[in-house]
């Protein structure tokens, strides 16, 4: 290379992004397409096995994405199992993440591994995983860039204040999912995914006994949900009681959520503040009436959050097994 530098520097520099651009590594659809063309077929087999035993298994994927996603980027490194106790799923904000998506994605990987072992990241069963749970639950069918590699690192110390909370306020939200490369539209359409799913009452019972001095009940909730939540909900309730975020139709993907908000049916502070904040309301209102709008930004988000922080090339590892590092 010393001798083409010398005849041309164009030489050189074109030699230089080329073997840059190999380190790196990029994600690309169809990855696998000659290591293991299966793959996909695999994960969605598993994935709609599991579906068929529990529906859990979709907003547990689904969630699953998000919290490994937002620390240290999508590497599945929300799946390793410490026997301190001590690793990403670990951490307080994460005890609440249902056991069926673990499991929904320890067994696509071994459905994959007995084909082809050591090819496919848990990272990218997770990333098809949560694709086709979302087609499962009724939401839009898109594609997925692959080949990440995965993390070498799960700390539960690392996940305080990288996840988002239900009392943050609009600012808040933007900030955290601008870390993420993520807009002020994607991260109102990613807010979506609660169309799906169940919450704990120690998650939103300030809203509903304590929100103020002005006002024990928050007073952006509609009056009859409220009731409903603190019917489901009463003071000094079993922490293991939970409620479904979407009181409509918690069962499909679809826009009601949105249509919940402007309804004063956002079940928490972080949800309908996106209706109340007159910056975020205008695209609450249009996913609200255009349910092809919402489910095209959708896609390009979660596109856009399958790329945080992945490590590709020669970062990180291929796990054999999901919980533990090789």
């Amino acid at each position: 290379m010393a001798v083409g530098c010398r005849k041309s520097l164009l030489y050189c520099f074109i030699m230089v992004v080329v073997l840059t651009g190999k380190g790196k590594g990029q994600l690309v659809q169809n990855f696998y397409a000659s290591t293991c063309p299966m793959a996909e077929a695999l994960i969605k087999q598993a994935v709609t096995t599991k579906f068929s035993q529990t529906f859990t298994t979709i907003p547990a994927t689904l969630r699953l994405f998000f919290h490994d996603c937002f620390v240290e980027g999508c590497d599945a490194s929300i799946m390793i199992a410490s026997p301190n106790g001590d690793a990403e799923k670990d951490a307080q904000d994460n005890l609440s993440l249902a056991g069926d998506g673990f499991d929904t994605i320890i067994k696509a990987k071994q459905a994959v591994e007995s084909v082809c072992p050591g090819v496919v990241s848990c990272a990218d069963v997770l990333t098809i995983a949560t694709r086709d749970v979302v087609s499962l639950a009724g939401g839009p069918l898109y594609d997925v860039e692959l080949g990440r590699r995965d993390g070498l690192i799960s700390q539960a110390s690392r996940v305080a204040g990288n996840l988002p909370e239900p009392f943050f306020n609009l600012d808040q939200l933007n900030s955290m999912f601008a870390r993420h490369n993520l807009t002020e539209i994607d991260m109102i359409a990613l807010s979506g995914a609660h169309t799906l799913g169940f919450s704990h009452c120690n998650r939103f019972a300030n809203r509903l006994y304590s929100f103020s001095s002005a006002a024990a009940v928050d007073p952006s909730l509609d009056p009859t949900y409220a009731q409903e939540l603190m019917d489901a909900c009463p003071r000094n309730v079993d922490l293991s009681i939970a409620v479904n975020m979407d009181p409509e139709t918690p069962t499909t993907f679809d826009n009601v959520y949105y249509r919940n908000l402007l309804a004063g049916k956002g079940l928490f502070t972080s949800d309908q503040v996106l209706f109340t904040d007159s910056s975020s309301q205008p695209t609450v209102n249009d996913f609200a009436n255009n349910p092809q709008d919402f489910n095209s930004a959708f896609i390009t988000a979660m596109r856009k959050l399958g790329q945080t922080g992945v490590k590709t090339g020669n970062q990180g590892e291929i796990r054999r097994d999901c919980t533990t590092f090789n």
